[in-house]
Protein backbone atom coordinates (compact mmCIF):
# COMPACT_ATOMS: atom_id res chain seq x y z
CA UNK A 1 0.00 0.00 0.00
CA UNK A 2 1.08 3.71 -1.43
CA UNK A 3 1.46 6.24 1.28
CA UNK A 4 -1.75 7.90 0.46
CA UNK A 5 -4.20 5.02 0.85
CA UNK A 6 -1.89 4.54 4.78
CA UNK A 7 -3.02 8.31 5.56
CA UNK A 8 -6.25 7.53 4.33
CA UNK A 9 -7.01 3.96 6.36
CA UNK A 10 -5.88 6.04 9.79
CA UNK A 11 -7.83 9.23 8.57
CA UNK A 12 -10.94 6.70 8.48
CA UNK A 13 -9.72 4.71 11.70
CA UNK A 14 -9.82 8.17 13.60
CA UNK A 15 -12.97 9.22 12.41
CA UNK A 16 -14.32 5.80 13.35
CA UNK A 17 -13.33 6.14 17.07
CA UNK A 18 -14.25 9.80 17.44
CA UNK A 19 -17.63 8.83 16.60
CA UNK A 20 -17.86 5.23 18.80
CA UNK A 21 -16.06 7.51 21.87
CA UNK A 22 -18.67 9.98 21.24
CA UNK A 23 -21.73 7.03 22.02
CA UNK A 24 -19.83 6.04 25.00
CA UNK A 25 -19.09 9.33 26.31
CA UNK A 26 -22.79 9.44 26.90
CA UNK A 27 -23.45 6.49 28.07
CA UNK A 28 -20.46 7.31 31.11
CA UNK A 29 -21.15 10.69 31.49
CA UNK A 30 -24.25 9.43 33.04
CA UNK A 31 -22.67 6.56 35.46
CA UNK A 32 -20.18 9.19 36.63
CA UNK A 33 -23.11 11.47 37.26
CA UNK A 34 -25.20 8.40 38.79
CA UNK A 35 -22.10 7.51 41.52
CA UNK A 36 -21.76 10.90 42.90
CA UNK A 37 -19.39 13.02 40.15
CA UNK A 38 -20.28 16.81 39.68
CA UNK A 39 -20.63 18.21 36.31
CA UNK A 40 -17.25 18.69 35.25
CA UNK A 41 -16.25 15.30 36.58
CA UNK A 42 -19.06 13.35 35.27
CA UNK A 43 -17.84 15.69 31.53
CA UNK A 44 -14.17 13.95 32.25
CA UNK A 45 -15.14 10.16 33.52
CA UNK A 46 -15.40 8.98 29.57
CA UNK A 47 -11.92 10.33 29.05
CA UNK A 48 -10.78 8.28 32.18
CA UNK A 49 -12.36 4.65 30.70
CA UNK A 50 -12.21 5.59 26.74
CA UNK A 51 -9.23 7.43 27.18
CA UNK A 52 -6.88 4.79 28.59
CA UNK A 53 -8.00 2.64 26.29
CA UNK A 54 -6.30 4.11 23.49
CA UNK A 55 -3.31 4.60 25.44
CA UNK A 56 -3.01 1.11 26.16
CA UNK A 57 -3.83 0.30 22.32
CA UNK A 58 -1.02 2.73 21.28
CA UNK A 59 1.46 0.60 23.91
CA UNK A 60 0.80 -2.72 22.67
CA UNK A 61 2.23 -1.65 19.24
CA UNK A 62 5.15 -0.44 20.77
CA UNK A 63 6.46 -2.84 23.54
CA UNK A 64 7.17 -6.17 23.03
CA UNK A 65 7.33 -9.43 25.23
CA UNK A 66 5.93 -9.45 28.84
CA UNK A 67 5.41 -5.75 28.87
CA UNK A 68 2.94 -5.60 25.34
CA UNK A 69 1.06 -8.80 27.23
CA UNK A 70 0.46 -6.62 30.26
CA UNK A 71 -0.69 -3.87 27.65
CA UNK A 72 -3.00 -6.15 26.15
CA UNK A 73 -4.42 -7.01 29.63
CA UNK A 74 -5.33 -3.24 30.80
CA UNK A 75 -6.72 -2.75 26.89
CA UNK A 76 -8.78 -5.70 27.81
CA UNK A 77 -9.98 -5.28 31.32
CA UNK A 78 -11.32 -1.11 30.37
CA UNK A 79 -12.78 -2.67 27.19
CA UNK A 80 -14.90 -4.80 29.01
CA UNK A 81 -15.67 -2.97 31.72
CA UNK A 82 -16.86 -0.17 29.35
CA UNK A 83 -18.88 -2.32 27.90
CA UNK A 84 -20.43 -3.52 31.48
CA UNK A 85 -20.97 -0.10 31.65
CA UNK A 86 -22.62 1.32 28.60
CA UNK A 87 -25.16 -2.25 28.86
CA UNK A 88 -26.35 -1.17 32.48
CA UNK A 89 -27.07 2.40 30.77
CA UNK A 90 -29.19 0.88 28.21
CA UNK A 91 -30.87 -1.06 31.25
CA UNK A 92 -31.90 1.99 32.98
CA UNK A 93 -33.66 4.53 31.46
CA UNK A 94 -33.49 6.63 34.46
CA UNK A 95 -30.20 6.80 33.89
CA UNK A 96 -30.92 8.94 30.55
CA UNK A 97 -32.79 11.70 32.51
CA UNK A 98 -30.95 11.68 35.49
CA UNK A 99 -33.53 10.43 37.65
CA UNK A 100 -31.98 7.59 39.15
CA UNK A 101 -31.82 7.68 43.17
CA UNK A 102 -28.20 8.90 43.60
CA UNK A 103 -25.95 5.19 43.95
CA UNK A 104 -28.28 3.43 42.41
CA UNK A 105 -27.37 1.53 39.13
CA UNK A 106 -29.17 -1.65 39.98
CA UNK A 107 -32.56 -2.95 42.11
CA UNK A 108 -30.35 -6.02 43.41
CA UNK A 109 -27.94 -4.93 45.86
CA UNK A 110 -24.46 -7.17 45.43
CA UNK A 111 -25.24 -5.96 41.85
CA UNK A 112 -25.16 -2.30 42.96
CA UNK A 113 -22.67 -2.47 44.89
CA UNK A 114 -20.25 -4.44 42.08
CA UNK A 115 -21.65 -1.91 39.87
CA UNK A 116 -20.78 1.06 41.77
CA UNK A 117 -17.30 0.04 42.71
CA UNK A 118 -16.33 -0.80 39.27
CA UNK A 119 -17.24 2.65 38.19
CA UNK A 120 -15.35 4.46 41.00
CA UNK A 121 -12.53 2.11 40.83
CA UNK A 122 -11.77 3.48 37.04
CA UNK A 123 -10.73 6.41 37.34
CA UNK A 124 -7.85 5.42 40.30
CA UNK A 125 -6.79 2.50 37.64
CA UNK A 126 -6.58 4.66 35.18
CA UNK A 127 -3.62 6.86 37.10
CA UNK A 128 -1.85 3.68 38.32
CA UNK A 129 -1.70 1.72 34.80
CA UNK A 130 -1.82 4.42 32.26
CA UNK A 131 1.58 5.80 34.57
CA UNK A 132 2.86 2.31 34.34
CA UNK A 133 2.25 1.94 30.42
CA UNK A 134 3.61 5.34 29.87
CA UNK A 135 6.91 4.52 31.71
CA UNK A 136 7.42 1.54 29.98
CA UNK A 137 6.78 3.33 26.57
CA UNK A 138 9.27 5.80 27.53
CA UNK A 139 12.18 3.35 28.77
CA UNK A 140 11.64 0.57 25.93
CA UNK A 141 14.72 0.17 23.70
CA UNK A 142 13.56 -1.29 20.24
CA UNK A 143 16.29 -4.04 19.20
CA UNK A 144 18.52 -3.36 16.43
CA UNK A 145 17.75 -4.26 12.93
CA UNK A 146 20.68 -6.44 11.77
CA UNK A 147 22.04 -5.62 8.60
CA UNK A 148 21.15 -6.91 5.05
CA UNK A 149 23.65 -9.67 4.31
CA UNK A 150 24.85 -9.77 0.58
CA UNK A 151 23.88 -13.16 -1.03
CA UNK A 152 21.86 -14.20 1.41
CA UNK A 153 20.37 -17.20 -0.71
CA UNK A 154 24.05 -18.18 -1.44
CA UNK A 155 25.19 -18.17 1.97
CA UNK A 156 22.29 -20.35 3.35
CA UNK A 157 22.91 -22.42 0.29
CA UNK A 158 26.20 -22.74 1.40
CA UNK A 159 25.84 -23.75 4.85
CA UNK A 160 23.45 -26.44 3.58
CA UNK A 161 26.09 -27.74 1.32
CA UNK A 162 28.11 -27.96 4.05
CA UNK A 163 26.29 -29.89 6.53
CA UNK A 164 26.58 -33.37 6.62
CA UNK A 165 24.54 -33.95 9.94
CA UNK A 166 21.21 -34.95 7.81
CA UNK A 167 23.17 -37.21 4.74
CA UNK A 168 23.00 -40.89 5.47
CA UNK A 169 26.19 -42.43 6.71
CA UNK A 170 27.91 -44.48 4.26
CA UNK A 171 29.76 -47.28 4.19
CA UNK A 172 32.60 -49.36 2.90
CA UNK A 173 32.47 -52.03 0.65
CA UNK A 174 34.45 -54.86 1.92
CA UNK A 175 38.24 -55.37 0.76
CA UNK A 176 39.15 -58.39 -0.74
CA UNK A 177 42.51 -59.43 0.31
CA UNK A 178 44.01 -61.63 -2.88
CA UNK A 179 47.02 -64.06 -1.38
CA UNK A 180 49.87 -64.11 -2.81
CA UNK A 181 52.20 -67.81 -2.71
CA UNK A 182 55.96 -67.47 -1.59
CA UNK A 183 58.24 -69.90 -3.65
CA UNK A 184 59.86 -72.22 -1.02
CA UNK A 185 63.38 -71.15 -0.53
CA UNK A 186 66.47 -72.90 -1.78
CA UNK A 187 68.71 -74.72 0.35
CA UNK A 188 72.60 -73.41 0.30
CA UNK A 189 75.57 -75.40 1.29
CA UNK A 190 77.62 -73.19 3.83
CA UNK A 191 80.17 -75.63 3.82
CA UNK A 192 81.23 -75.33 0.18
CA UNK A 193 79.61 -71.82 -1.24
CA UNK A 194 80.61 -69.76 2.46
CA UNK A 195 83.63 -67.74 2.41
CA UNK A 196 86.05 -68.11 4.80
CA UNK A 197 85.28 -65.59 7.63
CA UNK A 198 88.30 -63.60 9.31
CA UNK A 199 88.21 -63.05 13.08
CA UNK A 200 87.30 -60.25 14.08
CA UNK A 201 89.87 -58.43 16.34
CA UNK A 202 88.69 -57.06 20.05
CA UNK A 203 87.59 -53.64 20.14
CA UNK A 204 88.27 -52.20 23.33
CA UNK A 205 84.90 -49.94 24.67
CA UNK A 206 87.01 -47.63 26.38
CA UNK A 207 88.87 -46.73 23.38
CA UNK A 208 86.23 -46.33 21.44
CA UNK A 209 84.03 -44.18 24.01
CA UNK A 210 87.55 -41.95 23.80
CA UNK A 211 86.98 -41.78 20.18
CA UNK A 212 83.22 -40.71 20.30
CA UNK A 213 83.39 -37.05 20.70
CA UNK A 214 81.52 -35.48 23.90
CA UNK A 215 78.68 -32.51 23.95
CA UNK A 216 80.40 -29.99 25.35
CA UNK A 217 78.09 -27.05 27.15
CA UNK A 218 77.49 -23.75 25.45
CA UNK A 219 79.73 -21.20 27.41
CA UNK A 220 77.34 -18.98 29.57
CA UNK A 221 78.04 -14.80 28.77
CA UNK A 222 76.49 -14.25 32.31
CA UNK A 223 78.93 -13.41 35.02
CA UNK A 224 78.98 -16.65 37.64
CA UNK A 225 78.46 -16.07 41.56
CA UNK A 226 81.04 -16.71 43.69
CA UNK A 227 79.79 -19.42 45.27
CA UNK A 228 82.14 -19.27 48.31
CA UNK A 229 84.68 -21.64 49.94
CA UNK A 230 84.19 -25.10 50.00
CA UNK A 231 84.19 -26.73 52.96
CA UNK A 232 86.41 -28.55 54.83
CA UNK A 233 84.06 -31.81 55.12
CA UNK A 234 83.59 -31.70 51.37
CA UNK A 235 87.09 -31.68 50.33
CA UNK A 236 88.87 -34.90 49.28
CA UNK A 237 90.97 -36.58 51.79
CA UNK A 238 93.60 -38.03 48.94
CA UNK A 239 96.38 -35.41 48.22
CA UNK A 240 96.85 -34.90 44.76
CA UNK A 241 99.50 -37.18 43.25
CA UNK A 242 102.05 -35.98 40.54
CA UNK A 243 102.16 -37.79 37.11
CA UNK A 244 105.10 -39.51 38.56
CA UNK A 245 103.09 -41.04 41.44
CA UNK A 246 100.30 -41.94 39.28
CA UNK A 247 102.77 -43.96 36.55
CA UNK A 248 104.64 -45.95 39.14
CA UNK A 249 101.06 -46.54 40.56
CA UNK A 250 99.84 -48.15 37.35
CA UNK A 251 103.28 -49.96 36.79
CA UNK A 252 102.49 -51.88 39.96
CA UNK A 253 98.93 -52.49 39.68
CA UNK A 254 99.82 -53.56 36.02
CA UNK A 255 102.78 -55.48 36.18
CA UNK A 256 101.04 -58.84 35.41
CA UNK A 257 98.75 -57.62 32.89
CA UNK A 258 99.13 -58.91 29.70
CA UNK A 259 98.61 -56.37 27.09
CA UNK A 260 95.01 -57.13 26.22
CA UNK A 261 94.03 -55.89 29.46
CA UNK A 262 96.04 -52.41 29.96
CA UNK A 263 93.12 -50.57 28.95
CA UNK A 264 92.32 -46.97 30.13
CA UNK A 265 89.41 -48.24 32.36
CA UNK A 266 91.10 -50.67 33.74
CA UNK A 267 94.03 -48.56 34.97
CA UNK A 268 91.19 -46.14 36.09
CA UNK A 269 89.82 -48.40 38.29
CA UNK A 270 93.00 -49.70 39.31
CA UNK A 271 94.57 -46.31 40.56
CA UNK A 272 91.69 -44.67 40.62
CA UNK A 273 92.12 -41.47 38.83
CA UNK A 274 90.64 -39.50 35.85
CA UNK A 275 89.99 -40.98 32.74
CA UNK A 276 92.33 -38.79 30.55
CA UNK A 277 94.91 -39.82 33.40
CA UNK A 278 93.92 -43.27 32.75
CA UNK A 279 94.35 -42.93 29.12
CA UNK A 280 97.62 -41.00 29.56
CA UNK A 281 98.84 -43.64 31.71
CA UNK A 282 97.48 -46.56 29.15
CA UNK A 283 99.68 -45.38 25.95
CA UNK A 284 102.99 -44.72 28.70
CA UNK A 285 102.65 -48.48 29.92
CA UNK A 286 102.44 -49.93 26.21
CA UNK A 287 104.95 -47.87 24.99
CA UNK A 288 107.55 -49.10 27.25
CA UNK A 289 105.97 -52.83 27.07
CA UNK A 290 106.76 -52.21 23.23
CA UNK A 291 110.09 -51.01 23.82
CA UNK A 292 111.27 -53.74 26.07
CA UNK A 293 110.00 -56.14 24.25
CA UNK A 294 111.94 -54.85 21.53
CA UNK A 295 115.22 -54.86 23.60
CA UNK A 296 114.63 -58.42 24.62
CA UNK A 297 114.47 -59.89 20.75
Amino acid sequence: MNRTGKVLLVAALVVVVAMAFRVSWNALRDIAGAVGADGTAAMLYPFVVDGLMALALVATLVLVDRDRTFALRVLGTYTAASLVLNYVHGLVPELHGRGVDWGRLADWDPANWALVLLATSLPVGSIYFGSDLVAKVLHHRPAPIPAPVANAEESTETEMIRSTADQPESTLAPVMASVVRVPDPVPVDLGKSALPLKPLAQIDPVSVRSITPRPVAAESTRSRRATGRVPAAARSTRPKRTPDQLLAEARAATAGWPDGRVTAEGIRRAVRTSPANARMLRDTLLAERAAGAGVSA
